[in-house]
Protein backbone atom coordinates (compact mmCIF):
# COMPACT_ATOMS: atom_id res chain seq x y z
CA UNK A 1 0.00 0.00 0.00
CA UNK A 2 1.09 3.64 -0.91
CA UNK A 3 2.31 5.84 2.16
CA UNK A 4 2.02 9.29 0.28
CA UNK A 5 0.26 10.19 -3.04
CA UNK A 6 2.84 11.39 -5.32
CA UNK A 7 1.50 14.68 -7.30
CA UNK A 8 5.03 15.65 -8.16
CA UNK A 9 5.20 18.92 -6.86
CA UNK A 10 3.63 17.73 -3.37
CA UNK A 11 3.88 14.41 -1.59
CA UNK A 12 0.87 13.66 0.44
CA UNK A 13 1.42 11.94 3.39
CA UNK A 14 -1.88 9.59 2.85
CA UNK A 15 -0.89 7.83 5.93
CA UNK A 16 -0.38 10.16 8.72
CA UNK A 17 -4.11 9.67 9.91
CA UNK A 18 -3.26 6.28 10.76
CA UNK A 19 0.27 7.14 12.21
CA UNK A 20 -0.48 9.80 14.17
CA UNK A 21 -4.51 10.06 14.47
CA UNK A 22 -5.10 12.71 12.21
CA UNK A 23 -4.78 13.86 8.80
CA UNK A 24 -1.92 15.86 7.27
CA UNK A 25 -2.77 19.55 6.94
CA UNK A 26 -2.23 21.78 4.26
CA UNK A 27 -0.59 25.08 4.78
CA UNK A 28 -2.06 27.32 1.90
CA UNK A 29 -0.37 31.13 2.05
CA UNK A 30 2.32 29.98 -0.38
CA UNK A 31 0.27 27.82 -3.09
CA UNK A 32 -1.73 28.16 -6.49
CA UNK A 33 -5.16 27.55 -6.34
CA UNK A 34 -3.88 25.14 -9.21
CA UNK A 35 -1.79 23.24 -6.71
CA UNK A 36 -4.54 23.62 -4.01
CA UNK A 37 -7.15 21.88 -6.33
CA UNK A 38 -5.25 19.18 -6.95
CA UNK A 39 -4.01 18.47 -3.02
CA UNK A 40 -7.52 18.91 -1.67
CA UNK A 41 -8.67 16.26 -4.86
CA UNK A 42 -5.84 14.00 -3.88
CA UNK A 43 -6.86 13.67 -0.26
CA UNK A 44 -10.55 13.80 -1.34
CA UNK A 45 -9.62 10.61 -3.78
CA UNK A 46 -8.76 8.68 -0.16
CA UNK A 47 -11.80 9.65 1.86
CA UNK A 48 -9.51 11.55 4.29
CA UNK A 49 -11.11 15.09 5.81
CA UNK A 50 -8.75 17.96 4.47
CA UNK A 51 -7.64 21.32 6.91
CA UNK A 52 -6.38 23.58 5.51
CA UNK A 53 -4.63 27.00 6.68
CA UNK A 54 -3.77 30.44 5.92
CA UNK A 55 -6.07 30.36 3.31
CA UNK A 56 -7.26 33.60 1.90
CA UNK A 57 -11.05 34.20 0.90
CA UNK A 58 -10.11 34.32 -3.40
CA UNK A 59 -8.55 30.77 -2.74
CA UNK A 60 -11.73 29.43 -0.39
CA UNK A 61 -13.42 30.68 -3.23
CA UNK A 62 -11.88 28.68 -6.07
CA UNK A 63 -12.18 25.77 -3.77
CA UNK A 64 -15.86 26.01 -2.92
CA UNK A 65 -16.59 26.15 -6.51
CA UNK A 66 -14.74 22.90 -7.03
CA UNK A 67 -15.82 21.14 -3.79
CA UNK A 68 -19.50 21.66 -2.48
CA UNK A 69 -18.48 21.03 1.26
CA UNK A 70 -15.52 23.44 1.40
CA UNK A 71 -16.36 25.05 4.36
CA UNK A 72 -13.85 28.51 5.23
CA UNK A 73 -13.31 30.36 8.82
CA UNK A 74 -12.84 33.80 7.25
CA UNK A 75 -11.47 35.17 10.72
CA UNK A 76 -9.39 31.83 11.20
CA UNK A 77 -8.35 31.62 7.50
CA UNK A 78 -8.55 28.02 7.81
CA UNK A 79 -10.78 25.87 5.02
CA UNK A 80 -12.23 22.38 5.87
CA UNK A 81 -13.55 19.92 3.74
CA UNK A 82 -15.13 16.95 6.07
CA UNK A 83 -16.30 13.78 4.27
CA UNK A 84 -15.93 11.62 7.76
CA UNK A 85 -17.95 12.73 10.72
CA UNK A 86 -15.68 14.54 13.28
CA UNK A 87 -16.41 12.74 16.97
CA UNK A 88 -15.23 15.20 19.43
CA UNK A 89 -14.56 14.43 22.94
CA UNK A 90 -13.32 16.08 25.83
CA UNK A 91 -12.69 19.98 26.14
CA UNK A 92 -10.21 22.47 25.31
CA UNK A 93 -10.20 26.07 26.31
CA UNK A 94 -9.31 28.78 23.70
CA UNK A 95 -8.76 31.73 25.69
CA UNK A 96 -7.50 35.50 24.28
CA UNK A 97 -5.83 38.60 26.33
CA UNK A 98 -7.46 41.23 23.84
CA UNK A 99 -9.99 41.40 20.56
CA UNK A 100 -6.86 41.32 18.16
CA UNK A 101 -5.62 37.92 19.17
CA UNK A 102 -9.40 36.55 18.00
CA UNK A 103 -7.86 35.25 14.82
CA UNK A 104 -5.04 33.25 15.85
CA UNK A 105 -7.33 31.97 18.95
CA UNK A 106 -9.77 30.96 16.06
CA UNK A 107 -6.69 29.10 14.20
CA UNK A 108 -6.19 27.09 17.01
CA UNK A 109 -9.56 26.53 17.86
CA UNK A 110 -10.89 25.53 13.99
CA UNK A 111 -7.64 23.15 14.20
CA UNK A 112 -8.55 21.61 17.50
CA UNK A 113 -12.39 20.46 16.70
CA UNK A 114 -10.65 19.25 13.41
CA UNK A 115 -8.74 16.79 15.11
CA UNK A 116 -11.26 16.06 17.29
CA UNK A 117 -11.93 17.80 20.46
CA UNK A 118 -14.69 20.40 21.61
CA UNK A 119 -13.76 23.52 22.32
CA UNK A 120 -14.95 26.34 24.53
CA UNK A 121 -13.53 29.97 23.73
CA UNK A 122 -12.76 33.24 26.15
CA UNK A 123 -12.14 36.16 24.56
CA UNK A 124 -10.96 39.28 25.51
CA UNK A 125 -10.03 38.50 29.18
CA UNK A 126 -6.11 40.10 29.49
CA UNK A 127 -4.88 41.33 32.05
CA UNK A 128 -5.83 45.10 31.37
CA UNK A 129 -9.05 44.28 33.09
CA UNK A 130 -7.72 40.84 35.43
CA UNK A 131 -11.21 40.61 36.69
CA UNK A 132 -12.72 39.38 33.48
CA UNK A 133 -10.56 36.28 33.73
CA UNK A 134 -11.58 35.72 37.31
CA UNK A 135 -15.13 36.31 36.08
CA UNK A 136 -14.71 32.61 33.90
CA UNK A 137 -11.88 30.82 35.46
CA UNK A 138 -14.04 28.16 37.19
CA UNK A 139 -15.58 27.47 33.81
CA UNK A 140 -11.71 27.50 32.45
CA UNK A 141 -10.84 25.21 34.77
CA UNK A 142 -13.01 22.55 33.55
CA UNK A 143 -10.97 21.77 30.47
CA UNK A 144 -8.37 19.46 29.99
CA UNK A 145 -6.55 21.61 28.03
CA UNK A 146 -6.12 25.68 27.74
CA UNK A 147 -4.49 27.66 24.95
CA UNK A 148 -3.96 31.55 25.83
CA UNK A 149 -3.24 33.35 23.12
CA UNK A 150 -1.79 37.11 23.56
CA UNK A 151 -0.08 40.15 22.19
CA UNK A 152 1.40 43.17 23.82
CA UNK A 153 3.26 41.99 26.72
CA UNK A 154 1.74 38.50 26.40
CA UNK A 155 0.64 37.90 30.11
CA UNK A 156 -2.13 35.76 29.96
CA UNK A 157 -0.67 32.48 29.58
CA UNK A 158 1.91 33.05 32.63
CA UNK A 159 -1.34 34.36 34.78
CA UNK A 160 -3.34 31.26 33.37
CA UNK A 161 -1.05 28.63 34.07
CA UNK A 162 -0.59 30.04 37.92
CA UNK A 163 -4.18 29.28 38.64
CA UNK A 164 -4.94 25.94 37.05
CA UNK A 165 -3.44 22.35 37.51
CA UNK A 166 -3.51 21.48 33.80
CA UNK A 167 -1.96 22.32 30.47
CA UNK A 168 -1.39 25.23 29.05
CA UNK A 169 -0.08 26.05 25.37
CA UNK A 170 0.66 29.74 25.14
CA UNK A 171 1.05 30.92 21.58
CA UNK A 172 2.28 34.89 21.01
CA UNK A 173 0.55 37.04 18.48
CA UNK A 174 1.95 39.69 16.46
CA UNK A 175 -0.50 42.51 17.64
CA UNK A 176 1.06 45.38 19.93
CA UNK A 177 2.80 48.32 18.75
CA UNK A 178 6.74 49.11 17.96
CA UNK A 179 8.24 47.79 20.60
CA UNK A 180 6.64 44.66 21.13
CA UNK A 181 8.45 43.68 17.73
CA UNK A 182 5.83 41.88 15.72
CA UNK A 183 5.42 39.47 18.63
CA UNK A 184 8.58 39.27 19.92
CA UNK A 185 8.22 40.70 23.13
CA UNK A 186 5.43 38.19 23.91
CA UNK A 187 7.40 35.16 22.95
CA UNK A 188 10.06 36.42 25.42
CA UNK A 189 7.72 37.21 28.21
CA UNK A 190 6.16 33.62 27.82
CA UNK A 191 9.19 32.10 27.29
CA UNK A 192 10.90 33.84 30.46
CA UNK A 193 7.85 33.14 32.73
CA UNK A 194 8.04 31.04 36.03
CA UNK A 195 4.90 29.59 36.38
CA UNK A 196 5.64 26.34 35.57
CA UNK A 197 4.68 23.99 33.19
CA UNK A 198 3.90 26.58 30.43
CA UNK A 199 4.59 25.55 27.00
CA UNK A 200 5.27 28.06 23.88
CA UNK A 201 4.52 28.02 20.36
CA UNK A 202 5.99 30.31 17.61
CA UNK A 203 4.22 33.82 17.02
CA UNK A 204 0.87 33.71 15.84
CA UNK A 205 1.13 29.44 15.48
CA UNK A 206 -2.67 29.19 16.21
CA UNK A 207 -2.31 26.07 14.54
CA UNK A 208 0.76 23.92 16.71
CA UNK A 209 -1.70 25.02 19.61
CA UNK A 210 -4.76 23.43 18.52
CA UNK A 211 -2.86 20.59 17.20
CA UNK A 212 -0.66 19.81 20.58
CA UNK A 213 -3.65 20.61 22.47
CA UNK A 214 -5.61 18.13 20.71
CA UNK A 215 -3.50 15.32 21.13
CA UNK A 216 -3.38 16.39 25.06
CA UNK A 217 -6.90 16.27 25.04
CA UNK A 218 -7.97 12.72 23.25
CA UNK A 219 -4.57 11.42 25.21
CA UNK A 220 -6.13 12.10 28.82
CA UNK A 221 -9.52 11.21 27.44
CA UNK A 222 -8.27 7.79 26.18
CA UNK A 223 -6.77 7.31 29.82
CA UNK A 224 -10.30 8.06 31.32
CA UNK A 225 -11.41 5.11 29.72
CA UNK A 226 -14.00 6.78 26.91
Amino acid sequence: MDKYLDLDFVKLDIERQKRRGGSEAVFCECKTTEQLIKIFTGFKEKGQNVLGTRASKEQAEVLRNEFSEINYNEEARTITLIQTQIEKVGEIAVCTGGTGDIPVAEEAAETAMFYGSSVSKYYDIGVAGIHRLFDKIDSIRKANVIIAVAGMEGALGGILTGLVDIPVIAVPTSIGYGSSLKGISALLTMLNSCAEGMTVVNIDNGFNAGYSAAQINRKIMENRGK
